[in-house]
């Protein structure tokens, strides 16, 4: 099932406090990116994030639910998120972007 582009938009206005954020297309979900490394993605209307380190941890220590689920068969799983608390995924957003090595440059 594809994700609808108003769900999207809807994940998009709840991380509007955020520099930057950005998404691309990819076969009927979206790959969702925060100044240029990709964070996560809304996958049959899900908004899931990587789970890094960091971003456990804050879960951890917040005393919130660490849900996990995969986006599409073969893929690693990653964070079940809910898009409602603003302030929460802002800061896991701030989390998994620290976490994340720099994007290869394009030759």
């Amino acid at each position: 099932m594809a994700s609808t582009k108003e769900f999207l938009d809807y994940v998009l206005e709840q991380l509007r406090g955020l520099d930057d954020i950005s998404y691309r297309p990819m076969m009927g979900e979206y790959v969702l990116y925060y100044r240029g490394k990709v964070v996560g993605g809304v996958y049959d209307d899900r908004f899931l994030l990587k789970a890094t380190k960091s971003a456990l941890q804050y879960l951890e220590e917040m005393g919130h639910e660490i849900r996990m689920d995969i986006p599409y068969e073969g893929a690693k799983e990653m964070l079940v998120t809910d898009i409602d608390d603003q302030e929460s995924c802002h800061e896991l957003i701030e989390k998994i972007f620290a976490d994340l090595p720099e994007p290869k440059r394009k030759r």
